[in-house]
């Protein structure tokens, strides 16, 4: 549970937005309720790969086909379960300002650490409107807010407009998933001291390496819970190392380059397949091969194709054995 005022937020992100942040999946029963019992168990399996926190209702959540009961049913969930012993984020985004601040008062009254809030997706097409709504957020909140520039919310901004949104009071930092190479390197060295900036993928700590500049937290993704089970965490103590200092680059081509090689073919493949929306079928069967709750998407995504999960789950065995 938060335990800062608004002004100390910076300070609080300083403190505790470090090391792996993980990204959780909303499962579904087989009649397409929250599967409750499933969140629960997600929770303890990721907990126990040595993560620092975890996100919940984003894009890997899919957010945007759950009602509004739903989104808060897990929520309740989430801080129950997490709340005590570990740092939990809701994702909040929404069209609707009025559905934004009510979230976010809602996660800050049961527990909730941190917030995490993108573009209002549709209607918004100018920078200035991003700006706009961030702050009437921000200003409706003591939490701190993690901006998520994405292009899954039509508009990405670049290292000059996310420096404005940074300027505001409790925005703490960004999670630059823009897919741009040069925008996250550029925030990086443009933001980096002032804000937390963590671009979600390895790539960027071996740029840092070479160009002055490391991140402090990976926030956030799916790769614990894909790449590792629990008593053989190679990519949390990877960059749990890494997010202090010692990027160990053997290490990484030893333990975590090769199911990376097949996480980027798949992830760019499903990718591919849906036009660009983000490949949650993929790693919710992923998940499913690593242990996790798993099971289907929603409307109007499709699951894999049984010849496709087939293909995944012999290249995972290679990996891991049956």
């Amino acid at each position: 549970m938060a335990e800062y005022s608004k002004n100390e937020a910076m300070d609080w992100a300083r403190e505790n937005l470090r090391g792996q942040w993980s990204t959780l999946m909303t499962p579904f029963t087989q009649d397409n309720q929250i599967n409750e019992s499933g969140i629960r168990s997600d929770i303890k399996h990721i907990k126990a790969l040595g993560t620092k926190g975890i996100g919940c209702t984003w894009g890997m959540g899919e957010f945007w086909s759950l009602t509004e009961q739903e989104r808060l049913k897990v929520y309740d969930v989430v801080a129950d379960e997490g709340r005590d012993d570990w740092l939990i984020a809701a994702h909040i985004t929404d069209t609707s300002l009025k559905n934004v601040n009510h979230f976010a008062g809602y996660v800050e009254s049961i527990g909730f650490d941190l917030l995490i809030l993108a573009a209002p997706y549709f209607v918004t097409r100018k920078e200035e409107q991003v700006l706009e709504f961030v702050k009437a957020v921000a200003d409706s909140t003591d939490l701190a807010i993690m901006f998520y520039n994405s292009p899954q919310f039509g508009i990405v901004l670049d290292e000059n407009w996310l420096g404005k949104v940074c300027q505001i009071s409790n925005v703490v930092g960004v999670k630059e998933a823009s897919f741009n190479k040069d925008i996250s390197i550029n925030t990086h060295l443009n933001l980096g001291s002032d804000a937390i900036i963590s671009t979600p993928d390895e790539w960027i700590l071996f740029a840092g390496d070479e160009m002055g500049f490391q991140q402090q937290v990976m926030f956030a993704n799916t790769s614990d819970w894909r790449f590792d089970k629990p008593g053989s965490n190679h990519y949390v103590s990877f960059v749990e190392r890494a997010m202090s200092g010692d990027l160990d680059k053997a290490y990484y081509e030893k333990h975590i380059k090769p199911i990376k090689a097949i996480s980027d073919k798949w992830w760019q493949h499903v990718v591919a397949e849906q036009k660009g929306a983000m490949p949650v079928p993929l790693c919710k069967y992923w998940g499913e091969l690593m242990g996790m709750t798993g099971g289907s998407v929603r409307s109007p995504l499709n699951d894999m194709p049984q010849s496709e999960k087939n293909e995944l789950k012999n290249q995972l065995d290679n990996i891991f054995g049956k």
